[in-house]
This record gives C-alpha cells, sequence and structure tokens, in this order.
C-alpha cells in the first residue's frame, strides 16, 4: 500500500482524507503544527519536515490557513518533497483563484502555480466552498440584531466530506495536472443561505442585502467563484443544516 502525507491532517477536510486513506489501507502520516509525531510548522520547515516526507510517495496539502504563510509553506514542501523524491504532489485549491481579486484567493493562485512549477508529479483540485464555512459566515453576521449579506452575492457550497472523496482518488492515482473543478449541487443567493440559517437554528433576524465596493466585491457578484457547470456535489446546503442542526429546512 502507498506511504501518504496530508498536511492539515487534522482539519475539516484533511481529517476526513486520513480517515478514508486509512480505511482503504494505506500507511497515512498527518502533518500539523501540534500532532505528533510530526508536529510541523510548514511555514518554518526544518527537520521536522524531511523527516515528515521521508520514505513518502503522494503528500496530499490541505493545509492553509488565510492569516497567511501558505506560499513560503509551499515552498518549504516542495523542497522538502524533491528531496524525498515524492513522486506525486496533490493540492486541493478554490474555484476563482484567478478570478476574484481577494487577498487569500491571490495566495492560493499563487501556490497553485508553485505547485505547477516544482519539478515533482502534481495534481491540483479547487472546489467551491464548504458548507460550514456558510455557516460560520452566518454565525458571525448573526450576532447582530440585524444580519446583513453582500447584495447580489451568490455561493455553491459543497460538502466536504464528497471533496475528500474526490481528493482520496486523486491521491491514488497518477498526476494529472488541473483537473475539473468540483462545486456544489446547488447556487444559492446569500439572503436564501442566511435564511435557511436562520430556520435551521431557531433565530428570527431580519435579513439586509447590503451592496458593497471593490473589484472583489464585483468579481463575487459576477459569480468569478461558482461553478454551475460543474456541479457534481450531491449534498444540498438544506439537507447539511437538516443534518447538522436536527431541523427540516425545506423551502
Amino acid at each position: 500500500m502507498t506511504t501518504i502525507l496530508v498536511t492539515g491532517g487534522t482539519g475539516t477536510l484533511g481529517r476526513l482524507v486520513t480517515e478514508r486513506l486509512r480505511a482503504d489501507g494505506h500507511e497515512v502520516r498527518v502533518l500539523s503544527r501540534h500532532t505528533q509525531p510530526y508536529a510541523v510548522d510548514l511555514r518554518k520547515g526544518g527537520a521536522g519536515l524531511d523527516a515528515a516526507v521521508a520514505g513518502v510517495e503522494t503528500v496530499v496539502h490541505c493545509a492553509s490557513t488565510p492569516k497567511g504563510g501558505d506560499e513560503e509553506a509551499a515552498r518549504n514542501l516542495i523542497a522538502a518533497a524533491r528531496r524525498a523524491g515524492v513522486g506525486h504532489l496533490v493540492y486541493i485549491s478554490i474555484v476563482g483563484v484567478d478570478r476574484v481579486p481577494l487577498a487569500y484567493y491571490r495566495t492560493k493562485f499563487a501556490v497553485e502555480r508553485l505547485v505547477e512549477e516544482s519539478g515533482l508529479g502534481w495534481t491540483t483540485l479547487r472546489t467551491t466552498q464548504f458548507h460550514d464555512l456558510l455557516v460560520t459566515l452566518c454565525a458571525t453576521l448573526g450576532r447582530l440584531p440585524v444580519l446583513a449579506v453582500p447584495a447580489g452575492v451568490a455561493d455553491q457550497p459543497i460538502e466536504v466530506a464528497e471533496v475528500a472523496e474526490r481528493l482520496v482518488e486523486l491521491a491514488l492515482g497518477a498526476p494529472a495536472g488541473r483537473v475539473p473543478d468540483l462545486a456544489g449541487p446547488e447556487v444559492h443567493g446569500l439572503d436564501s443561505v442566511a435564511r435557511a440559517w436562520l430556520r435551521a437554528t431557531g433565530r428570527r433576524r431580519p435579513v439586509v442585502r447590503v451592496p458593497l465596493f471593490g473589484r472583489a466585491y464585483r468579481a463575487f457578484r459576477e459569480g468569478g467563484h461558482l461553478a454551475p457547470d460543474r456541479a457534481l456535489g450531491k449534498v444540498t446546503f438544506e439537507e447539511y443544516l437538516a443534518r447538522r442542526f436536527g431541523a427540516d429546512n425545506k423551502r
């Protein structure tokens, strides 16, 4: 069986990738900042990183943070993978990183380029945002008496387990370059998302659509982060809410 390293292996996506690979009988090493025996800060690299990739055939790179440092982390990981003779680097990215001028998206796009130019066999998958991210967004915005959402912006959330399944499939295959995007089954306006969340959690708030400004907002309004032609996900946002909150969210 294949020896695979999963960076960010304790996170929302990485944990599921790890579980599925192990269930299939593969040896999986989990790399994160606080999990032994491969507790490594990718932004710093070092001997711990070299030990983590030694003897590994495939790396699934799930570690990422909007707080910064992803490019440095990728450079360190790629350098260590080269030294170890890793054959396949799989990277998870976001639909629209080349179209939406948001700082985090630009960073993800920069990491895509580093992966492509790494000299390693590589595969990159872009997906739309996970269901739980929208719930986190709603919970943050819902702290106020009025739940304000950006006017005219939609989203196409996907079930994280479906993304994990696809990543496992890619990790066990040959390097494939940039593969087709993977997106959720439905496109929702953020006002619709907010109302569904309010129903599921039993909260009452007026939902207000607020126009914003700037290039990133315009790109979101134009759907740069959506992939309606790749709506291959099966689990809808309402089904996710019903499972998570135990509520009936049918329209």
